[in-house]
């Protein structure tokens, strides 16, 4: 990488973020494409939200992405987002046009994105999401547009499986929403076509623990972990034991800031996806 004067800075907000994988996946992708830009990491505090949001603009910095904890309240700096934004409640990738910033949400995104590279359809399917939080929202509301047939939230804690559950049943009436506990009591688990973990559990250090048993589904059973360290999860494992056709997390954190890529260079002639599995192959150094 050749920095000079004409070196284009993207980077990522958040806090904390010294585990992050981004600029692995982005500085990656741009020395691929031999483009002259750089994706940098910055630890920034919600008080120092509006001084950061300022530099943006005096520096010209093209594009960004947010990560936790400003997913939501960054949208009070935005000049506008996107539909599938508002529909989240959240922005994690920021493109900078003459210092207006518009907002997207690349998270449900990447991860119908993984699915369609894989060739898997879900229109008309049924689905299980595991955890009520910002990446089972997120993941809910692409499968919604996607015209699932039913989506079922399952969570420890049931009043944030409801609450997510009205907000869908609301802004998607013709899509199935239900929910309830981990526990499965109330899902008819032969109807299931694809299961989703958007929980924690069995993420790095705590990698024997598992969100549900996989008893009584079908055999056509998809299983989709979002947790990326381990790449294989227990849960993908004991998957896999049962034949089922697994999913790991590396797929949608990748898509995701592919997608983010194909928002900042839109005007450029990238055939951005096709880099998809060098990254990969670059990325399971980091997650074994």
């Amino acid at each position: 990488m050749n920095i000079n004067w004409n070196t284009q800075i993207y980077c990522l907000i958040g806090h904390p973020i010294s585990k992050t994988l981004s600029p692995v996946i982005h500085n990656n992708f741009y020395k691929l494409i031999d483009k002259n830009n750089i994706y940098l990491a910055f630890d920034v505090e919600e008080k120092d939200l509006y001084t950061i949001i300022e530099a943006i603009k005096i520096l010209k910095i093209k594009g960004f992405n947010v990560t936790i904890p400003h997913k939501t309240i960054i949208i009070n700096y935005l000049d506008k987002i996107s539909e599938e934004a508002k529909l989240i409640g959240a922005v994690n990738t920021v493109k900078n046009i003459d210092n207006k910033l518009i907002g997207y949400n690349t998270d449900g995104a990447g991860f119908i994105k993984s699915l369609e590279l894989m060739n898997i359809d879900v229109k008309g399917k049924n689905i299980l999401i595991l955890g009520a939080g910002g990446a089972a929202k997120a993941i809910a509301t692409s499968l919604a547009l996607a015209e699932v047939n039913s989506i079922f939230i399952s969570n420890r804690t049931l009043e944030k499986a409801k609450k997510l559950s009205q907000k869908l049943k609301y802004q998607f009436p013709r899509v199935l929403i239900d929910y309830g506990r981990l526990d499965l009591k109330k899902v008819d688990k032969k109807n299931i076509h694809m299961v989703v973990n958007c929980t924690s559990i069995g993420m790095y250090p705590n990698i024997d623990e598992l969100p549900i048993k996989l008893d009584g589904f079908s055999q056509n059973l998809i299983v989709y972990d979002i947790v990326y360290k381990p790449k294989k999860t227990k849960l993908l494992k004991l998957a896999e034991n049962k034949g089922y056709k697994t999913i790991d997390g590396l797929n949608m954190l990748i898509n995701q800031g592919l997608y983010s890529q194909q928002i900042w260079l839109e005007d450029e002639n990238y055939n951005i996806y096709n880099y998809f599995y060098k990254i990969r192959r670059i990325l399971e150094k980091y997650v074994e």
